[in-house]
């Protein structure tokens, strides 16, 4: 990794000076010194996948199931499909393997930044490598997405404002992204702020954020269907359209709740919904069998568990998730109690990488950053233990670099 390099592409606006050193001071692992190589065809597997996910999704039968299982709140359909979508996946030898989706995946304007560093410092691998052709413009097409995001409820009213919304952003692992959005939707004449939702008030049918209106919501909080108490002002304004929240829970519902992994790898079901036999071929090949953890299968599920991958169903950033062969009889009781969905094991990829001027093997995964079924982004996570986590010296973000066809 050029570090100067990167902190040209960060700081490109005079009002985003001393990031950079904010990040390495502050978060160390969030940037790998490293780079992650995938072959063409394996991008075009993971383009594919993604594409037929995307068709299951629009389907009527698809998104009664998903909503029957959600909150009323997601029941709410105002138009917006979700910003910052993210598809996460391990890579095997027969190919990527989808681990799971997220509707408010972070990094893409961090990642962005990186491979254009990445690019600007390797030109003389051009040659050898596939640049993403959409890189130069790829900030103008990010906010593209959230105009859409807007058109798709507004029509054609003036986007004026928009907060970029957490619990506690400046605390946020990833508040540096934060900065770049705000600076992304200013230079494009959208008001911006970074607001904890305790600034917001819902009064006279209206959002505001510092006595003015609020038009949208980025919204990266982790409460999906706005349950918490201190996000009420925040959901009335939902509930009655007077905002417009991307992702918001409609999305969450549809795409992320982890037992939409479940339907997607249920042959018969797709086959009874008319999804035809080369999207059903792809899934089969991506989606890693899923099922539901119930009590009357639990002896099962402990004999296999070492064969298994475990999650809650509305969880989010590997919290709650554990290995089968890492279980205890006290979290698999935990298990049994909560709602969690049983994925078959898929082991991650390795990366080998000197770390102190030690060879040190690295796992990692690939997020895909897709909008309308469409990759607008690919990174690779670097990590150890049982999941990425951004504490790993090596570790953190890499550029991903696709090799020419075999």
């Amino acid at each position: 990794m050029n570090k100067e390099e990167l902190q040209k592409q960060l700081e490109g606006d005079p009002s985003l000076k001393g990031i950079t050193h904010t990040i390495w001071e502050t978060r160390p692992h969030l940037f790998s010194s490293t780079i992650v190589f995938i072959s063409h065809e394996m991008r075009q597997q993971i383009a594919e996948a993604i594409a037929a996910i995307e068709r299951v999704i629009a389907l009527k039968p698809y998104q009664t199931q998903a909503l029957m299982r959600a909150p009323a709140i997601a029941q709410r359909a105002f138009g917006p499909t979700g910003a910052c979508m993210g598809y996460d996946f391990h890579l095997s030898e027969d190919g990527p393997k989808l681990i799971e989706i997220n509707t408010n995946a972070g990094g893409l304007l961090l990642n962005a930044a990186l491979a254009r560093a990445q690019v600007a410092c390797c030109q003389e691998m051009e040659w050898a490598l596939h640049p993403n052709e959409n890189l130069a413009r790829i900030d103008d097409s990010i906010f593209d997405m959230f105009r859409i995001e807007w058109k798709s409820q507004r029509s054609d009213q003036p986007l004026q404002s928009i907060v970029i919304l957490d619990d506690n952003p400046t605390e946020q692992y990833l508040a540096p992204e934060f900065e770049l959005f705000r600076d992304l939707f200013q230079k494009h004449g959208v008001i911006a702020s970074i607001v904890d939702p305790s600034e917001l008030v819902w009064q006279n049918n209206q959002l505001l954020h510092a006595h003015q209106p609020v038009d949208m919501i980025y919204n990266r909080l982790t409460d999906f269907y706005l349950e918490d108490p201190q996000h009420l002002s925040i959901k009335n304004a939902y509930e009655s359209g007077a905002v417009v929240i991307t992702p918001g829970p409609h999305a969450h519902a549809l795409w992320a709740d982890k037992r939409n992994l479940i339907t997607l790898s249920q042959e018969d079901l797709l086959v009874d919904w008319g999804v035809s036999e080369s999207d059903r071929k792809i899934l089969r090949q991506v989606v890693p069998h899923t099922e539901l953890v119930k009590i009357d299968h639990a002896e099962e599920l402990w004999a296999n568990r070492r064969h298994l991958f475990f999650k809650p169903v509305a969880g989010y950033g590997s919290k709650a998730t554990y290995r089968g062969d890492k279980l205890t009889k006290k979290v698999w009781a935990e298990i049994l109690e909560g709602d969690f969905v049983a994925q078959d094991l898929v082991v991650p990829s390795y990366r080998l990488i000197s770390i102190d001027h030690v060879l040190t093997e690295l796992k990692f995964d690939v997020r895909a950053y897709a909008y309308a079924g469409k990759i607008q982004l690919m990174a690779a996570r670097m990590y150890s233990g049982q999941t990425t986590n951004f504490r790993t010296p090596g570790g953190g973000f890499a550029p991903l670099a696709v090799t020419p066809l075999s």
